[in-house]
């Protein structure tokens, strides 16, 4: 099978854990596709499908939220997301994103290429992770109209505690941008630095988090 994993940074996997490098590991006998692209909101991902679907896929698996959720809670990324992502107002509200992920979703459907649903991990902040949790929920909702499998990712990696952070804001998202090009790497250092559990920075995987993202969408995925 020809399998694309469509998504944001998480899925790209460039910064940090690439669990979509490891999956085609374990899957050696099929076409694994990394479609992530930094940044990205639901809205991108739609925007882009259709060259997705070009590439004649026998399924997608679909994990987005996080820019989403971010843009929603975090205002001072909103110029970010507004320039560079071309996201109206540089926000997605919950009402935008669940418009376009069942929009998404009845998409691919009508072009009869399965499809699964991931729903993100995130561990930066009380709020930032309140607002993936809930457009987790809108996820999964639109999935489950359409008889789409869903697999959370959340619960399982949710550390015990969350601590207070200060929001994120465009410095963040430069120094992501920063690091990204220049192959930064140190991502141990900043696990311990930021007291984070399975990523580096609250939004990214650690890479030897990826490996145990892989198996669990592989056994989800049930292929053989």
């Amino acid at each position: 099978m020809k399998i694309v994993f469509l998504g944001d940074s998480l899925t790209w996997g460039g910064y940090g854990g690439n669990f979509v490098a490891e999956i085609a590991h374990l899957l050696p006998d099929h076409t694994i596709i990394n479609a992530g692209d930094g940044g990205d909101t639901v809205v991108n991902l739609l925007e882009r499908v259709d060259d997705i679907l070009e590439k004649g896929p026998d399924g997608i698996f679909v994990m987005v939220g996080g820019n989403d959720a971010i843009s929603y809670t975090q205002p001072e990324t909103r110029r970010y997301y507004r320039r560079a992502k071309k996201i109206a107002d540089g926000i997605v509200t919950p009402e935008v994103f669940a418009q376009n992920y069942r929009d998404l979703l009845t998409h691919i459907q009508l072009k009869h290429v399965l499809t699964w649903v991931g729903l993100p991990p995130i561990e930066y902040n009380p709020e930032v992770v309140s607002a993936v949790q809930q457009y987790n929920q809108l996820a999964a909702a639109a999935a489950k109209a359409l008889n789409i499998p869903v697999l959370d990712l959340m619960t399982p990696f949710a550390p015990e505690e969350i601590p207070d952070r200060p929001p994120l804001n465009q410095e963040t998202i430069n120094l992501i941008g920063e690091r990204s090009k220049s192959g930064w790497s140190d991502f141990e250092t900043e696990r311990q630095r930021g007291g984070f559990t399975f990523t580096f920075d609250g939004l990214h995987l650690m890479p030897d988090t990826a490996p145990r993202v892989a198996k669990i969408i592989v056994e989800f995925l049930d292929l053989d």
